[in-house]
């Protein structure tokens, strides 16, 4: 199962404990962050309707910022003595992809910890009574 998600004004194609590099994002590493759907593709079935791809959340873990490569930019301007050189470093988040899915169901380790232990609450309201 993959999806692919609109992140910092571009389209990335993600699966299930995917580390992806995107555009900085506003957060501490180790917070969690929900990314909008735009295509998901599970197994033979791809789900592109607005509509029903609304229902899907893709959850991700902050991981690490990271730094692109520098850029160096040189301005001259001939027999006027102007020189200028400046630099850019873009500056990025490593995300990790840890669940896609509607909210009834979820793929991913936490979701299914937390459904066995529903099961196990559940079995031990059934013991009580």
């Amino acid at each position: 199962m993959y999806a692919i998600v609109r992140c910092g004004g571009r389209q990335e194609k993600v699966a299930l404990d995917e580390v992806v590099t995107v555009d900085k994002l506003p957060g501490e590493v180790g917070s969690s962050i929900t990314l909008p759907a735009l295509l998901v593709v599970d197994g033979d079935r791809i789900i592109s309707d607005p509509a029903e791809v609304g229902r899907y959340q893709v959850t991700a873990d902050i991981v690490g910022d990271a730094a692109g490569p520098k850029i160096n930019m040189i301005h001259y301007r001939n027999k006027t003595g102007y020189r200028r050189r400046l630099g850019h470093r873009q500056r990025y988040s490593q995300v990790r992809i840890t669940g896609i899915g509607t909210g009834a169901e979820s793929t991913g380790a936490e979701s299914a910890g937390a459904k066995a232990a529903g099961a196990t609450t559940t079995k031990a309201k059934a013991e009580e009574d």
